[in-house]
């Protein structure tokens, strides 16, 4: 049998490495590049009719005084991130003419323009979603579990393993920022949140396992249990996480620039939430119920859980 509980520390190590650099990234300077849905401003994005360069049509918007992040989003278009413009104003008739002199006609495909109050409510909204949502989940975990010795543990350890996979993914998308200027925007926020009920669900099949497996083995240690429950549901884990990130893939090579970042959020958590629930959640239940994290810091720990007998 293939010993997963047993190299927990390794998984909790590999866990570390991967979400320190992001969490370097979002605390030095300029960490997490928040888009126009938190800040305020526009985003325009044109179709023109011949080839243009995203310098030329930047050194153009800050030639009349406004700063810009231009970046291609398909054949001859642009995307365009500015300060706040209105639909009908002077100021954007002065861009789009300014525009069409540089790079000629144009198509407007998208225009939309946020006011920094609204973007500031935009990501309170956003932080109460996520924290009502692993509220939510730890209560209802500790509910379904109540017939389970300690099952406040159950959502306590959910919550944790999803809290890894948010900070993984908001690392990785804070050194994207940096590398590709990927802003963080409401369709991230979607993303965020698709990824704690998909890390949710698949560490409820395992915690689901091993309550079974409790009752099935009453005399087997802890650990041996939760270790063969892991290996049961293991191959269900994978084979239902790669049909979505497949699904993402198509969605990434075929669905367009506005789409594209907001599908590698999601196989970003996707793949971090198998890993999470398999190698975390479970790890995290185990290190606790034995007593690892007593001996960290000085006390007894315990071969078994309260109220599960262990096989001498």
């Amino acid at each position: 049998m293939i010993d997963i509980v047993g190299r927990r520390r390794l998984f909790f190590l590999l866990s570390a490495l991967v979400i320190l650099p992001g969490l370097i990234s979002m605390i030095a300077p300029g960490g997490l590049r928040l888009g126009i849905d938190f800040t305020g401003g526009t985003l325009w994005e044109l179709q023109f009719n011949q080839p243009v360069q995203p310098a030329a049509i930047r050194q153009a918007l800050e030639g009349i005084g406004y700063q810009a992040v231009v970046q291609t989003s398909g054949q001859n278009a642009v995307l365009i991130r500015t300060g706040e413009l209105s639909p009908d104003s002077p100021a954007k008739a002065r861009a789009a003419e300014v525009l069409t002199s540089v790079g000629g006609q144009f198509t407007e495909l998208r225009f939309e323009s946020v006011g920094p109050a609204i973007g500031t409510e935009i990501g309170q909204r956003a932080l109460m979603a996520v924290l009502a949502a692993c509220i939510g989940i730890m209560i209802y975990l500790w509910w379904a579990f109540r017939q389970v010795p300690s099952a406040f543990r159950y959502g306590t350890c959910a919550v944790i393993a999803l809290a890894h996979d948010v900070l993984v993914t908001l690392g990785i998308y804070s050194i994207l920022g940096r590398i590709f200027q990927v802003d963080i925007d409401a369709m991230f926020v979607t993303a965020v949140l698709t990824v704690i009920g998909f890390s949710v669900h698949d560490t409820i099949v395992v915690f689901d396992r091993v309550r079974e497996n409790l009752l099935r083995y009453p005399t087997e240690r802890f650990e041996t249990v939760v270790n063969h429950s892991l290996l049961q549901t293991l191959g269900r884990s994978l084979t239902t996480s790669m049909t979505v990130v497949f699904t993402l893939l198509a969605l990434i090579l075929f669905g367009g620039e506005t789409t594209k970042w907001f599908a590698i959020a999601l196989i970003v958590g996707i793949i971090s939430g198998v890993y999470s629930s398999i190698f975390n959640a479970s790890q995290v239940l185990v290190a606790w119920s034995v007593g690892d994290f007593n001996r960290i810091f000085g006390g007894k720990g315990r071969s078994v859980p309260d109220g599960q007998p262990a096989r001498p």
